[in-house]
């Protein structure tokens, strides 16, 4: 990765910083660090299990939720029902399947529709919660289950067990984590284990749900403490090891390591190597071009052309996702402005913005700096929300919101089925477009819970009157079903890879790419 820092280079400041660590008490050094290490280790297993806790109570408030809507429909036929039960799957966050059961046994499903199966009510926890391993379906995927039930008759709600394994990754900070649900328990790898737990004996944290009968577990396993001291303060062991004859080598080397990769992205973003790639945007009927997602690329004037997974996430935590955005913006009016009158009329122009984007009244400005340097009707803007990073609609977004679309800006949700997104919140961002993501799209003639998912979208697209837009279509089999569901847009490699400014304008505008001249 192409985030090489600056070496900076001092003399006496660091000379005297040197001969200052060389002369510090090794003892005193050595046991202060040792306990500070300690606390730190159980500070970070307290905040990964309080982490872990409150995002998987929000995983299973949705769950609750999902059996709260359809508990109503319980004794009905499961014909009447099993859209119902569909469309909790397809619109509340993390639900793999929702059941209805009555008389202590299971008898309508989402996956399959009727479905008869005994429910052992002792073997959840608390009434409410069972963790296993897998099911008929699926033996070797795990999978938790929410059951809300009124004298044997109520709905049983699975979460997948690979949102528990990714929550359980994303906030361990080093340590190790395992979901406890009565004596069944899950590490991060997602297998759902039995009987006795691993010993950590390090900063152990066990934080149970005030809400949930279930328990977070942390810990460090032994040897951890010493392992932290040398990950975080390499050069005071070379000062204790080496006893002050290298003390003035190690602090040297501490002062000239390298600093924040960030900086290295402000660079970047000054000497002007963030470009845009576009990548077609089709009519679902016709195939026609109508439009181009604009896609941010570094290119790095040694290490070459970067991948955007490896930037864009360290850009959104530094905070320079907003000026890398508004620096993408201004380039793609630059490329465009000047031939947009043989591009069509309302020409698609989708960017990807981050959610900092829109907490300032800057993203209007921007955007309307973006379309006066078109003439009106020439081009459509729509901003593509990423589904995986929640905005919280409140007063500011409202009214942000409403002045873009009254510029006529579009409000697309990307990644659409795998993040926050529900009912209300589309209802609440007043969303143009849905894309669906292409994890779904892949699943075509693949996998049937995946297209009753897809359909059920589509579905419900059609019930907002919203627009639909899915991605990563790559075959013929692909476009003749989104086709046959009147699915409004396509983007994906059967119509055209992500590609350069040039390249791009070339096929647009059916030219050699060598005529196609570029501003600057």
């Amino acid at each position: 990765m192409p985030l090489t820092a600056y070496r900076t280079r001092r003399s006496r400041l660091r000379l005297c910083a040197s001969l200052a660590v060389g002369m510090l008490p090794v003892v005193l050094g050595l046991m202060f660090l040792y306990a500070q290490a300690g606390i730190v280790l159980r500070d970070i297993s307290r905040t990964s299990a309080a982490d872990a806790v409150r995002q998987i109570d929000l995983m299973l408030d949705n769950a609750s939720q999902a059996a709260g809507e359809v508990l109503p429909q319980v004794g009905r036929p499961c014909a009447e029902v099993e859209l119902v039960l569909r469309e909790q799957v397809a619109t509340v966050p993390f639900v793999r399947s929702v059941n209805l059961m009555d008389g202590g046994r299971l008898y309508c499903s989402s996956l399959f529709g009727a479905f008869e199966e005994p429910v052992d009510s002792a073997a959840y926890v608390a009434g409410r919660l069972r963790l296993l391993a897998g099911n008929p379906v699926t033996p070797n995927h795990s999978l938790l289950v929410y059951r809300d039930v009124v004298d044997e008759r109520g709905a049983l709600v699975a979460i997948d067990g690979r949102y528990l394994a990714n929550v359980l990754q994303s906030v361990d900070r080093g340590a190790f984590m395992q979901l406890l649900v009565g004596e069944q328990w899950m590490p991060r790898s997602g297998l759902v284990r039995a009987g006795r737990l691993p010993e950590y004996p390090l900063a152990r944290v066990a934080l149970s749900s005030t809400r949930y009968p279930y328990q977070v577990r942390a810990a460090f396993p032994g040897g951890a403490r010493l392992r932290y001291m040398g990950e975080q303060y390499p050069v005071l062991f070379v000062l204790l090891g080496l006893l002050g004859a290298l003390a003035g080598v190690g602090s040297h080397w501490l002062l000239a390591r390298s600093s924040s990769p960030s900086i290295e992205l402000r660079r970047a973003l000054q000497a002007g190597e963030f470009i845009p790639y576009f990548q077609p945007l089709v009519r679902s009927g016709t195939q026609q071009w109508i439009g181009a997602e604009v896609l941010m690329r570094w290119q790095h004037p040694r290490e070459g052309l970067v991948r955007p997974d490896l930037f864009i996430p360290l850009a959104e935590s530094s905070g320079l996702i907003v000026p890398m955005t508004r620096e993408l913006m201004r380039q793609t009016a630059e490329l465009l402005a000047p031939v947009a009158d043989r591009l069509g009329g309302g020409f698609h122009v989708g960017i990807n913005i981050a959610a900092a984007h829109c907490r300032s009244r800057e993203l209007v400005e921007d955007c309307r700096n973006f379309l006066q340097a078109f003439e009106p009707g020439q081009v459509v803007l729509s901003l593509e929300l990423t589904e995986r990073e929640l905005l919280e609609p409140d007063a500011f977004t409202d009214q942000l919101f409403a002045d873009l679309h009254e510029m006529g800006v579009k409000i697309a949700l990307d990644d659409f089925g795998t993040g926050h997104s529900s009912l209300s919140y589309l209802h609440k961002l007043k969303v143009d477009y849905l894309k669906i993501d292409q994890s779904f799209v892949a699943m075509i003639g693949k996998d049937a819970l995946s297209l009753h998912i897809l359909d059920s979208v589509i579905d419900l697209c059609a019930k907002l009157q919203l627009e639909v837009i899915a991605e990563g279509v790559e075959d013929e089999l692909q476009l003749r079903y989104l086709g046959d569901r009147r699915v409004d847009y396509l983007q994906g490699y059967l119509f055209g890879r992500p590609l350069p400014a040039a390249e791009f304008l070339a096929c647009a505008l059916d030219e050699p790419a060598a005529s196609v001249q570029l501003p600057g």
